[in-house]
């Protein structure tokens, strides 16, 4: 009987476990050579899509080092669905509070932060969607950004 209820309270947590963990279908980064990271370069994220029943939310992450110059970061964000129809957006991601505290996660050097890009969207075909990543900053090449990275988690109904 000890067994039974120790087997049924086992799966009752695996159960609970996963019902809480999100429903992430996509999460990459991309590596910034030598955190410098220069307005030519792209980051270029390559996400198959099948699922066009469920709503998601995107998001856009970075790791910076703390010696990072700014508290915030431009991006130019480009989407290119599978049909090759586009959008193009500015999104700007905070990074540091007015106090100049790092708002990221992470112990040491480098900190991750990930900021909700677009909630509740959707794909209206299957296919490969392109995300594309590129820094808006003043400088030509930008010190301090080791990673960028896309997630994309399915939106609980």
């Amino acid at each position: 009987m000890k067994k039974i209820f120790q087997w049924a309270l086992a799966a009752f947590c695996l159960c609970w476990l996963a019902a809480c963990q999100p429903k992430i279908i996509y999460e990459t980064y991309k590596e910034i050579d030598q955190r410098s990271w220069n307005k030519d370069s792209l980051a270029v994220f390559e996400i198959p899509v099948t699922d066009t029943t469920h709503n998601f939310d995107l998001y856009i992450n970075v790791r910076n080092d703390v010696n990072y110059n700014y508290s915030n970061l431009w991006l130019f964000v480009t989407i290119e669905e599978p049909d090759g129809k586009s959008v193009e957006d500015k999104f700007e991601i905070t990074l540091a509070e007015p106090s100049g505290k790092w708002m990221g996660e992470g112990m040491g050097g480098l900190k991750t932060r990930e900021v909700l890009y677009r909630r509740n969207i959707f794909f209206p075909s299957s296919g490969n969607y392109t995300i594309t990543l590129q820094q808006g900053m003043r400088e030509n090449v930008l010190k301090g950004i080791s990673d960028v990275g896309v997630r994309i988690e399915r939106v609980k109904n």
